[in-house]
């Protein structure tokens, strides 16, 4: 179809097929025709076809398109025959995903804000000991999630102001880490327990917090690394029907991935925003974790209450406003 802008509408089956599987993506396929690759742009959401313009430059550059067009049919099939028969080995195959973006488009002119937008969910630890760090962070009016430890004499109020006031809040869940020095605090659990009581301490907590949507790990470096352990820890969250967010404490964690084998909601932090709570650092980290969101399309920032981190993503928050306002920052939720 050289020198032809047409777009070409997908049947409603075919498009229905690809929507199930492939939800806010738009997929580079290569259509074969009379022996010549062409590339076309597949815009899920639009039902449409976009053609690539024809191959220019010189004879070396054309035969390296050439090879990029047959790797990308090869791709583009396997993935197709995936999405169309429900063969999980197909449909696991990477197709040459690409997030289409206007950049350099301000929000409100043409294009609605959608999953297609990279998302950031921010988390903050560590909830129940201070009220007033607690309500300096709401002040933002900022959707982030809120993880409140259990059995702190502030829990159950700061749980019910915080969902009163429209945010997420989560169950901050203690267990052991392998330093003696550090205490996970009241309601924590350890390797040394049986599986009874790892459920049964776990259910007790998330019962302080009923309005809990989901669970991440505080400290717990020794704990999550522990397979037989964590089992029991995430099938009484998953009984619960809520997610588990893996704070990755350890590069040992076994937690992300037994909850996965658990098919449960789940996915591992990307950035700790204030290892170092210096307000320069944590807006490095900030850097750090929207350049993840804008290269895989989400991300998950764990904070702390602490000022510099409260002062950097009020910060944080103006500069998407000002220059990346196609950046949606949600709840960690709304991300799973």
């Amino acid at each position: 179809m050289p020198g032809r802008a047409t777009k070409y509408t997908l049947p409603g089956w075919v498009q229905k097929s690809f929507l199930r599987q492939t939800p806010s993506k738009v997929l580079n396929l290569n259509l074969f025709r009379n022996s010549q690759y062409v590339v076309f742009s597949l815009d899920l959401y639009r039902n449409k076809l976009y053609p690539t313009p024809i191959m220019k430059g010189t004879h070396q550059e054309k035969e390296t398109q050439r090879n990029h067009r047959r790797f990308f049919l090869v791709n583009g099939l396997t993935y197709l025959a995936g999405t169309l028969f429900g063969l999980n080995f197909f449909s696991m195959a990477e197709a040459s995903e690409k997030r289409i973006w206007p950049l350099a488009q301000p929000r409100g002119q043409g294009m609605s804000f959608s999953a297609q937008a990279p998302r950031i969910a921010l988390i903050i630890d560590d909830i129940g000991y201070s009220v007033a760090r607690a309500q300096a962070f709401l002040s933002l009016k900022m959707p982030m999630t809120f993880s409140i430890l259990p059995q702190l004499r502030h829990s159950k109020d700061l749980a019910e102001e915080i969902t009163g006031k429209g945010r997420e809040v989560m169950l901050h869940q203690p267990m052991e880490p392998f330093s003696n020095e550090s205490h996970p605090g009241p309601g924590a659990v350890y390797i040394s327990y049986g599986n009874r009581k790892i459920e049964e301490t776990i259910a007790e907590n998330l019962s302080q917090i009923p309005q809990a949507t989901g669970v991440n790990n505080h400290m717990g470096s020794k704990f999550t690394s522990c397979s037989t352990k964590v089992v029991p820890a995430l099938k009484i969250i998953k009984k619960k029907d809520l997610f588990f967010v893996d704070s990755l404490t350890s590069r040992h964690s076994q937690a992300y991935k037994m909850a996965r084998r658990l098919n449960m909601r789940t996915a591992p932090r990307n950035v700790f925003l204030d290892h170092v709570p210096d307000i320069r650092a944590v807006r490095r980290q900030l850097v750090h974790l929207k350049q993840h969101a804008l290269k895989h399309g989400a991300a998950i920032g764990i904070g702390h209450p602490h000022l510099s981190t409260l002062t950097a993503l009020r910060k944080f928050k103006q500069e998407l406003d000002e220059t990346a306002p196609w950046v949606e920052l949600v709840s960690i939720s709304d991300l799973l």
